[in-house]
């Protein structure tokens, strides 16, 4: 299959959105990273445009004091493959996560 052909202008605008959904999940990384929203909160919502195409292991490495070989091993567990991303979870996955973020959220409040 091959890509659409795009007029300069429509692959402008592609290209615009595509910076700005890079710079929203960053910025949501970010704010992970600074406490400023919990992992909960994001989990809790519908995956949309942006939070659905993150990837888990990015969201859980924005954690603060999770790398990737702690990333891995939650993941590992919960049993979610390295590339699945938020919007691509089963329930059961989706559930199992749900648990880890409030214990996480738990433990850093104590």
């Amino acid at each position: 299959m091959s890509l659409p052909k795009l007029t300069p202008q429509e692959r402008r605008q592609a290209l615009e959105k595509a910076q700005r959904l890079r710079k929203e999940r960053a910025e949501i990384r970010r704010q992970l990273k600074a406490g400023e929203i919990a992992l909960s909160s994001l989990l809790a919502q519908e995956p949309d445009e942006i939070t659905g195409r993150m990837r888990v292991d990015h969201i859980l490495q924005s954690l603060p004091s999770v790398g990737k070989k702690i990333a891995s091993k939650i993941m590992e567990e919960i049993g979610i493959a390295d590339s699945k991303r938020l919007g691509g979870l089963s329930p059961r996955q989706q559930m199992e996560l749900m648990a880890f973020a409030q214990r996480f959220e738990e433990r850093k409040k104590a």
